[in-house]
């Protein structure tokens, strides 16, 4: 039972003001020494959960109650706790939440009532798990087919179709008392390089960033968008000496401060990013983020670094080079920010004795997941007839990246084939680049199989996934479906497929939606939000 004392009325000291302005992470699924040391030692202001500190919603309630006793008990602030739960292929919670779709299926919905009701799920699930902030929505716009971080993360490719979406996210959000976060300012939709491993470069025009990719950022500040998160890219007509815009005084102050009017709050995407870690370094990076602009430092793993940054801000501070007035500023507009959201100890919500998902929620995201699946091409006329067992060919994620996680199987389209016809389907599983002999042992498998469908995944950037699926196109009494279980360009890489789906996820209940798609349940009635070529445009779907 959470204390109904608050600490608000006590001065804070510079110490405790420097770590009002860091949210960090931990690797625990309770609060551990190192967690523990931060929020005692410093005053932390927030911390951030990712799938290592989630065993399922309930236990996630535990653990933000007891994260926010550990900081008043200490003497410190009521805590912003963060997540990156944007739905779809990014939700770190799953067990015991609503599992709702990504953004370009909602985008591929067409529904922007859809996104506002999506979101507001979200929100009142998040709330009752302790959770405040919320890293979501992205608000990049995927205009580039060849970017490895954001693709299905976006709602689209048009600055219409983003702001709109977007907007809709951030008031269902913070309608349930959840603080939106748009992200990634001014914008990581047009990269060929992911800012977790290199520094990418946009190289366009003013006049070009205006009409396209701030566009939906300027819209959701008209709209109250709490809070903004920043990219770890350079935009040359910025910033002309490669300076990211996480450190740009000219982008996160001049541009989103003083001339788009944003008054909320700057948050910097993790600073452990190898765009910043392995240039200046994570401690001076927080220095810089701050000189530029920013009220909240993301450091989202490792102790030391988290350490050596606000230390570095201190003594940033005490040197004289950033004036303690700077810091003051941040502060007051987090506890603004707390304040306006009732992220106060005395208004925290009970941890909650029943369930957090409910059917009515569940029955809203199948809904959304039904409406996103998109028929780009069928020349065939028919999908499966399960009364001739399918060969299904599953391309799994084996390594988690910082941004998915997930690698464990679950919900494959196999076996949700064979759950809903109580017939079996046979499914093999393949990597994401599949090698010379387990193309070969996949086609074996194929051998004498009239029906098969291969789940993909991101085949763009993957010359094995390419190779086997040509392989497979190329027997004419075989019927061949495929379907994008990512990024829905697959198709650029085999055209010579006759049948082609767009999923947007290889989540549980999008391959619920396929597979009812397939069976003839279900019409696919999703339209691509994307273009993938000229006769596949925007808003294209094949009617059946």
């Amino acid at each position: 039972m959470l204390s109904t004392s608050s600490n608000a009325h006590k001065p804070l000291t510079l110490r405790q003001k420097v770590g009002q302005m860091f949210i960090c992470g931990f690797d625990a699924l309770e609060p551990n020494p190192a967690i523990t040391q931060l929020i005692e030692g410093y005053g932390l202001g927030g911390v951030i959960y990712f799938r290592r500190n989630v065993k399922d919603a309930h236990q996630l309630a535990h653990l933000s109650a007891e994260l926010q006793e550990m900081s008043l008990r200490s003497g410190g602030q009521p805590l912003f706790i963060a997540v990156d739960q944007e739905g779809g292929m990014v939700s770190r919670i799953e067990k015991g939440a609503t599992l709702l779709p990504g953004n370009m299926a909602l985008g591929a919905a067409f529904a922007p009532a859809g996104v506002y009701a999506s979101s507001k799920i979200m929100g009142k699930e998040l709330h009752q798990m302790g959770v405040n902030m919320n890293f979501a929505p992205c608000l990049d716009i995927n205009n580039n087919r060849l970017n490895p971080v954001i693709g299905v993360r976006s709602y689209g490719e048009t600055a219409a179709i983003v702001g709109d979406m977007g907007t809709h996210a951030v008031k269902g959000l913070q309608d349930m008392g959840v603080i939106a976060t748009v992200k990634h300012f001014p914008g990581h939709g047009d990269t060929s390089e992911d800012s977790h491993h290199d520094l990418p470069i946009v190289p366009h025009s003013m006049e070009r960033l205006m009409e396209l990719e701030l566009a939906p950022f300027i819209k959701a500040i008209e709209g109250g968008v709490d809070a903004i998160m920043t990219a770890h890219v350079v935009f040359a007509a910025l910033e002309q000496n490669g300076v990211p815009s996480t450190l740009s005084y000219r982008i996160l102050t001049e541009l989103l401060r003083e001339e788009l009017g944003f008054k909320g709050l700057i948050v910097t995407d993790c600073l452990e990013m190898k765009a910043i870690s392995e240039g200046i370094g994570v401690a001076e990076g927080a220095v810089r983020a701050i000189e530029a602009g920013s009220d909240l430092i993301l450091v989202s793993h490792t102790l030391d670094r988290q350490v050596a940054a606000m230390e570095a801000v201190i003594a940033a501070v005490q040197s004289g080079r950033i004036p303690e007035s700077r810091i003051d500023e941040s502060v007051l507009r987090v506890m603004t920010h707390k304040y306006k959201r009732d992220i106060q100890f005395d208004k925290l919500a009970p941890v909650p004795e029943g369930p957090i998902s409910t059917p009515e929620h569940q029955l809203l995201a199948k809904e959304l997941s039904r409406k996103s699946i998109t028929l780009v091409k069928d020349e065939v006329g028919k999908f499966l007839d399960m009364n001739e067992s399918p060969l299904v060919i599953w391309t799994e994620v084996q390594t988690g990246t910082e941004i998915d996680e997930v690698v464990e199987r679950q919900g494959t389209l196999g076996s949700t084939l064979s759950e809903l016809t109580g017939i079996h389907a046979q499914e093999v599983y393949v990597g994401l680049s599949p090698s010379e002999s387990e193309i070969a042992a996949i086609l074996e498998a194929a051998e004498g199989k009239k029906q098969v469908v291969m789940v993909t995944y991101n085949a763009a950037f993957s010359r094995g996934q390419t190779q086997l699926v040509k392989a497979l196109a190329k027997k004419d009494d075989r019927h061949l479906v495929v379907a994008a279980g990512r990024n829905p360009y697959d198709l650029l890489e085999f055209p010579e497929v006759k049948t082609y789906l767009a999923c947007y996820e290889n989540r549980p209940l999008a391959m619920v939606s396929l597979a009812n798609v397939l069976l003839g349940r279900e019409k696919p009635v999703g339209r691509l939000p994307v273009t993938l070529s000229e006769q596949y445009a925007i808003g294209w779907r094949q009617e059946v």
